[in-house]
């Protein structure tokens, strides 16, 4: 209640508070997914929009396919695919791009999250929403695919839902759900703070 943010391309925005306070709520409203909200939302027109869940959804579907999700593989050919999985330490898996698998169950929730990566990578989009898109991976892995997506993706713009304060380095804001300690007010409000500010994330 009482928000109004505006995002640029290229912006970088952390979002962070307590477990049930509403992250993940917004990130589905943004997506038009969640209509038990009041308010006005607007997005640049033909701009791509592209979410990092905690579980990506990955179709059981030949390894390539998996990665370039929802487009066609011939968007970008193997040696693209090959070169995103590696940036994303997935080299691993280079060889297998025409293995159709059920991959959600073939991958590890931390290869699962690294595969995310290297889509976000091929398909540029406009606007990337992650939701705990790192939660399965540890700190300097984490870190490390923050850094490439600042690198690769410097115009898009990256809203996160994230609770480790190390992620705020890698945004310009952080927007901060508090309580509000009122019984007769909303139960949490979105604050602006500047990234280092105290208090965990």
């Amino acid at each position: 209640e009482g928000i109004d943010l505006d995002v640029a391309p290229g912006g970088r925005i952390m979002l962070a508070g307590p477990a049930g306070c509403g992250k993940s709520t917004l990130f589905r409203a943004l997506g038009g997914l969640w209509p038990f909200c009041r308010g006005r939302l607007t997005l640049p027109a033909g701009e791509r929009v592209l979410f990092l869940p905690q579980r990506p959804y990955l179709p059981i579907a030949p390894l390539a396919a998996a990665v370039t999700y929802p487009d066609p593989v011939d968007h970008y050919g193997p040696p693209a695919i090959r070169a995103a999985l590696a940036d994303c330490g997935l080299a691993h898996l280079a060889d297998r791009l025409d293995e159709e698998r059920h991959w959600s169950q073939e991958l590890s929730p931390g290869e699962q999250q690294r595969l995310a990566f290297a889509r976000a990578l091929l398909l540029r989009p406009g606007w990337l929403l992650g939701d705990e898109a790192t939660s399965a991976l540890d700190e300097a892995s984490e870190q490390a695919l923050f850094a490439l997506l600042r690198e690769r993706l410097p115009d898009t713009a990256l809203l996160s839902i994230a609770h480790r304060p190390t992620l705020a380095a890698f945004h310009e804001r952080v927007l901060r759900f508090t309580p509000t300690g009122k019984d007769d007010g909303p139960l949490y409000r979105l604050e602006p703070a500047p990234v280092g500010a105290s208090g965990a994330c």
